[in-house]
Order: structure tokens, then C-alpha cells, then sequence
């Protein structure tokens, strides 16, 4: 090869290599520009109010769980008694209450109808010798004074029949108002006291509260496990977010409720996300997302909850689409 073509060949390599090179490491003007971000996950530190040891374990590590799904269960011997001692002096309370609000037993009510028939019959015959010794009297076969004794003695019986009457009345109400009011107040007292040892023995064997990835278990049965000290881990569905940072200039395009579009590595098609957070201050580019494409240094943090789909991994990678000016 002549010289001449040589030094052309060379040439024409190196300018291919160049393009090729600055294609590659230069400015990616070919491609869409994309803000850095990547997934972050809250943790559900799952606790039982009461120290015991775990007698249950039902999820492992890695598990999927369903909201309302058991996760583990303390001993429950001695809270369980105490439930069932304050279910029994509720209905203590409720017997005690409508004890109450009843009047007296029929077995008591009939004495008081035996005891008006004799009053009813002494009535009779009270008035019997009055009407007998009245014209008598009056004829001067018997002084005025035997007069009064009979009409005494009529009025007494009457008397005695009203009296027993009421007694009967008063027999079938309850007790004064103040003390069936008390005994509704025990009850009361009885049925909270109830809930809140059925809410004891709820606390020592949680259910997950969302449907979660288990991320991690502290105890397994047989351990103890002390008061408020987690047991199970869960990385709920609905605490999974991005976090992305925008450059200062754009952050006025961002507000809480704007939905946004993001990829990430082997996540299928774009997904949508909306921003429940926008930081008020700005901040240096972290470390993590630098890169050729991101080299503003002033950046502002912004949070979006993903829509439902499937879990987003916390730490992976995401590309948010920044949003276009007057949307």
C-alpha cells in the first residue's frame, strides 16, 4: 500500500474510533434525558404489646402476606384468663342489673295477694257490724259509743285493704332509679374492662396491616420475646416509593399530586408514580446518582408513590421522565 493510502486508512480509522468513542461517552443528546432515583421502602417493625415467650410463628422470611394475615402469637395462658375473669363479672354486672330493673318474685307478689283478700274480708265484715249497729243506735238500744267503735274498726280495715294494695304496686317496680343507674354503670365498667382484656390478648398476635414482603424475622417459637420489641419485619406495598432528585432550574414543574413516569432494569413498561413530596430545601448531588447525565450540583429531593403493580425492590435503580414545562 502506498504510503499516501496508508496515512488515509489511519485517518479515516481514527476518525471512526472518535465518533464511535464520543458516541458513546459523550453527551447522550440521542437519547431521552432521564432524572436519577431509585426505590426506598418504610419498614413495619411488628411488636407485641406484652413480653412472653413466641408460642406461633406463621410467615417466614422472603414471605408474601395478605393484610389481616397472622404473623405470630405470644403465650397467651394468662391474658386469656384474665378475658374470661372479666367476662364473667360483666355478666355479674348484667345479672346485678336486671336484678334491678324487676320487681319482687311472683312467690313474693302472691303474699301480697293473700294478705288483701284477708284485709278485703275484715273490710266486709267491718262494715257488716257498722250497718248492723248503726240502727240500733239510733233506736237507744245501744249507746252512741258502740257507734264508734264499729265505724273505728271500718275504717281501720279499709285502711289495712288500701295499704296492702300499694304494697303489691310497689312490689312489682324495680329498685330506686339512682340504683339501677348504678348497676348500669357497672355494667358499663364490666363490658370496657372486657374489651380492653380481649385488646391484650389481640396485641400479642398481630396481623399485618397491608399486604407486605416479611423482610425479616427476629424470634422463633420457643424464644422470649420482651414488651415492644419487634418480632417481624414487613415491607409493606404501600410504603414503597421513589426518591429522584430534580435540578433546581426545573423544580417549579414539580408539585405534590403531579404524576410522573419512571423504568427501571427488567420492570416491563413504564410505570406511573405521583408525588406525595417535595423537598423545601435543595442539596448537593449525592454521590449515588452522579453520572454523565446528572451533573447539576444543586438538586431537590421529590417522593412518589408508585400505582399498584408489581413490588418495586427498595435500593433498585429507577429513571424517572422529568416533566415537560406547563404540565
Amino acid at each position: 500500500m502506498k504510503p499516501a493510502a496508508r496515512i488515509a486508512a489511519v485517518v479515516i480509522g481514527i476518525g471512526v474510533v472518535g465518533f464511535v468513542g464520543w458516541r458513546l461517552l459523550g453527551p447522550d443528546t440521542h437519547r431521552p434525558r432521564r432524572l436519577s432515583g431509585y426505590v426506598e421502602g418504610e419498614t413495619l417493625y411488628v411488636a407485641a404489646a406484652s413480653a412472653g415467650p413466641v408460642s406461633a410463628l406463621s410467615v417466614q422470611r422472603g414471605d408474601r402476606v395478605k393484610a389481616g394475615q397472622p404473623l405470630f402469637a405470644l403465650d397467651a395462658a394468662q391474658l386469656t384468663a384474665a378475658r374470661d375473669q372479666a367476662a364473667a363479672q360483666l355478666e355479674t354486672a348484667q345479672a346485678q342489673l336486671r336484678d334491678a330493673e324487676k320487681g319482687q318474685r311472683p312467690q313474693e307478689l302472691a303474699v301480697f295477694d293473700a294478705e288483701r283478700a284477708a284485709a278485703e274480708a275484715a273490710m266486709r265484715q267491718a262494715q257488716a257490724d257498722y250497718d248492723r249497729i248503726a240502727p240500733l243506735v239510733a233506736r237507744g238500744i245501744y249507746a252512741p259509743a258502740r257507734l264508734d267503735q264499729a265505724r273505728a274498726a271500718r275504717d281501720t280495715a279499709r285502711a289495712n285493704a288500701v295499704a296492702v294494695t300499694r304494697r303489691k304496686a310497689v312490689g312489682t317496680l324495680g329498685q330506686r332509679p339512682d340504683t339501677v343507674a348504678a348497676a348500669g354503670a357497672a355494667v358499663a365498667s364490666a363490658r370496657q374492662a372486657q374489651a380492653a382484656a380481649q385488646d391484650r390478648l389481640d396485641q400479642i398476635s398481630p396481623r399485618a396491616p397491608a399486604p407486605a414482603l416479611v423482610q425479616d424475622v427476629f424470634y422463633q417459637p420457643g424464644e422470649w420475646a420482651a414488651a415492644n420489641q419487634p418480632v417481624v419485619a414487613l415491607l409493606a406495598d404501600d410504603r414503597v416509593r421513589l426518591r429522584f432528585f430534580v435540578p433546581e432550574a426545573e423544580i417549579a414543574r414539580y408539585r405534590v399530586g403531579a404524576d410522573v413516569r419512571f423504568s427501571c432494569d427488567d420492570c416491563g413498561p413504564e410505570r406511573s408514580a405521583r408525588i406525595n413530596y417535595v423537598s423545601p430545601r435543595a442539596e448537593f448531588t449525592p454521590p449515588v446518582i452522579y453520572s454523565r447525565e446528572t451533573r447539576q450540583r444543586l438538586v431537590f429531593l421529590v417522593e412518589a408513590r408508585p400505582a399498584p403493580g408489581a413490588p418495586l425492590a427498595p435500593g433498585l435503580p429507577v429513571d424517572v421522565a422529568p416533566l415537560e414545562a406547563g404540565k
